[in-house]
């Protein structure tokens, strides 16, 4: 604009030492640095085309142009009120601008406060569309937040209610073991002869800690049951020799499977047994709900130190579905907390749940051959007889 400012100069045989040029430069040069210091810089320029309208020198339309953008800068970055007296004080310089000289002479007075008016306005309107902007974006973020944080919340009690199901699922294996002992430890001085004493009152403070310990198992399971609201369950917990069960159950609802055990199977912790069944039955729940109708492989192989179990669906590609609507295309999906059309467990997080209380690894994703894949891998327990090299040899456990 200065460029232009002193090129419009040129035909007159002014240059900018002159004090044409010198209110040509003064009006236009500043707006260089009106990003850093804008109100110093406006009032520069405004002050310098004022004086040059005062003093009668030529109108410049680089000049004018330069004086109205200010205006719209200006105007821009003040509040309402601010920008109102920014609109008087311009008429007014208009004013005296045409009552004192005939600067403007060739300039109809009213073009010259509409323009001033227009550029005015203009910078309010794009202030007050920037603030709306702002404002909106503010209310985003914070929705944003809102959710975000409402997800986390509604995640941890999808999490403390699945990790109160499955401790309710273990209150039994636990319950059964400690009765066990209770048992154990009230006959022996019955079934053994010349048992001394000590070893009586022994077993008679065995017997009695096992019983406590069983009645604030129920306690526990009782607080559990009333946080989770969920009612009690008679059925038996599952183990593995029910996954031909499983299977068949999945095949009945429509789907296909197969269960294909390897490694030589034998009996492992109720705990192992029960985590490792669950897994196999929310994966099938999940290929259903998901891949409806797709084709669901099944692995269990027995390791020396850990159980492995792998589900893969193949998708539901090229299968013709009825979803949301006839066309819908056969997707696998990643089952949400609270997610599907029925309720009971959490899908993945319970899942994954069951295999971190075991210490093992567990998880979950697209197959690179297309469909789904969950995949876990659960530690044996000290106890089981695969961690003693003579117990694997000879097949028997201690």
């Amino acid at each position: 604009m200065t460029i232009a400012a002193v090129a419009e100069l040129a035909p007159g045989a002014r240059t900018p030492i002159s004090v044409a040029g010198g209110f040509a430069v003064a009006s236009t040069l500043p707006l260089v640095w009106r990003r850093e210091y804008l109100r110093p810089v406006a009032a520069v320029a405004l002050s310098a085309f004022a004086a040059s309208l005062l003093t009668g020198q030529e109108v410049l339309v680089t000049s004018v142009l330069a004086a109205l953008y200010t205006l719209y800068a200006l105007t821009r970055q003040m509040p309402r009120q601010s920008a109102g007296a920014l609109a008087v004080g311009s008429l007014v310089t208009v004013a005296v601008v045409y009552l004192a000289t005939d600067t403007l002479g060739d300039v109809p007075w009213p073009a010259a406060v509409v323009a001033v008016l227009a550029a005015i306005g203009l910078g309010d309107a794009r202030r007050t569309v920037e603030h709306a902007g702002r404002t909106e974006a503010a209310a985003e973020e914070r929705n944003n937040e809102t959710l975000t944080r409402l997800n986390a919340v509604q995640r941890e009690q999808a999490v403390m209610r699945e990790r109160a199901r499955i401790a309710r699922e273990l209150h039994d294996v636990v319950a059964h073991s400690v009765s066990m002992i209770a048992v154990q430890a009230e006959t022996a001085p019955y079934t053994m002869d010349n048992l001394s004493p000590e070893a009586r009152e022994g077993y008679t403070e065995i017997a009695r800690t096992a019983r406590e310990a069983l009645v604030e198992m129920r306690r526990l399971l009782g607080v559990l049951r009333a946080d989770a609201g969920a009612e009690a369950e008679s059925a038996p917990q599952p183990r593995l020799d029910r996954l031909p069960e499983l299977v068949d159950q999945h095949q009945g609802a429509g789907g296909r499977a197969d269960l294909v055990v390897q490694g030589r199977p034998r009996a492992l912790s109720t705990t192992v047994e029960l985590s490792a069944y669950r897994i196999v039955q929310e994966a099938l729940t999940n290929a259903r709900r998901h891949a409806p109708g797709a084709d669901v492989h099944i692995e269990l192989t027995y390791l020396p130190d850990r159980l492995a179990v792998r589900v893969r669906d193949e998708g539901a590609e090229g299968r013709t579905l009825v979803l949301n609507r006839p066309d819908a295309p056969g997707r696998t999906a990643v089952l949400e907390p609270g997610n599907g059309p029925s309720g009971g467990g959490h899908g993945l997080l319970g899942m994954k749940e069951r295999a971190t209380m075991l210490g093992g690894r567990f998880s979950a994703g697209p197959a690179e051959s297309g469909g789904f894949v969950v995949e876990a891998e659960l530690p044996l327990t000290r106890e089981e007889p695969a961690r003693d090299p003579a117990a694997r040899d000879s097949g028997t456990s201690r």
